[in-house]
Order: C-alpha cells, then structure tokens, then sequence
C-alpha cells in the first residue's frame, strides 16, 4: 500500500460514513476481554491509523461514544448498532474495524493480548501476550 490510496468504511446501515487515506500503521487481532465484548466475537480484526488519515464523510452526529477506559473511545452508529472505530487519543491512533473497510487487502501482522484468548488461530502471525513494548505493553512473544 502507498500513501496514495483511499478507502471507504461505513457502518451496517451506511448512514456512518469514513474515508480513510494511505494505509494503516498496523494491522492485527485483538484478544482481550473488552475488544471480545464489545464485538460480541471471540476475537477483534484491527486496523490502525493515524488520527489524520482517518475523516468522519457522514454522519458524525449518529456517532454514539463510550470509553470504559481512558484509553480507547469506542464509537458506533446510533442509527444501526454497527461499530465504526475506535480512538485510542494516547497513542494518536484510530481503529477502524477491518469489517467495515470496502474493498480492503487486509493484511494481519500480529496478534495482541493473545494470553487472553478464547479463540487458538494457528496463523504463523507473531502472538504477543499483550501489546508492543513501543505501545506500553511488554513486546513477548508467545509459542503458537
């Protein structure tokens, strides 16, 4: 992917509108309980992006917002229910939930807090047992 190129993500009902340009700084899955929880899913596929890389096109005003922590925004449609994205305001980065991305290569690099899965995936993707050391977590790797 180059800087480039722009996508589209919208919500299950469409009325949420994102354009999204260049590619993300990462790609993954998530398993820890509260990225489980909120996708009602044993696991959550992630794309992060740059604050700036991420426009709201339409329908911000349907946005519906809760942080159970200060550390990730959780956004979704208030029109449809579907999840939209994730702001994670320390980090300068948005999650925008890979499901949601039209027409999207998505391309897994890693798999974070894998020592809370529910979900083994035997992938050859680096496990780490909870987050990159650059991203305050530990940075070790589990055996698949």
């Amino acid at each position: 992917m180059n800087n480039t190129e722009k996508h589209t993500a919208r919500c299950f009902c469409g009325a949420v509108e994102l354009e999204l340009d260049g590619a993300p700084e990462a790609m993954g899955y998530c398993h820890c309980e509260s990225c489980r929880h909120w996708s009602a899913g044993p696991v959550n596929a992630f794309t992060l992006w740059p604050n700036s890389a991420v426009r709201i096109a339409r329908g911000e005003e349907r946005l519906g917002h809760y942080a159970k922590t200060p550390a990730s925004v959780r956004c979704w449609c208030m029109n449809c229910g579907g999840h939209v994205l994730t702001e994670h305001p320390a980090w300068g980065l948005v999650d925008v939930y890979a499901a949601i991305i039209e027409d999207f290569d998505f391309r897994p690099g890693v798999h974070v807090h894998y020592q809370e899965t529910v979900l083994p995936i035997r992938d050859g993707v680096t496990k780490l047992r909870d987050l990159p050391d650059a991203m305050g977590g530990s940075g070790v790797a589990l055996v698949e």
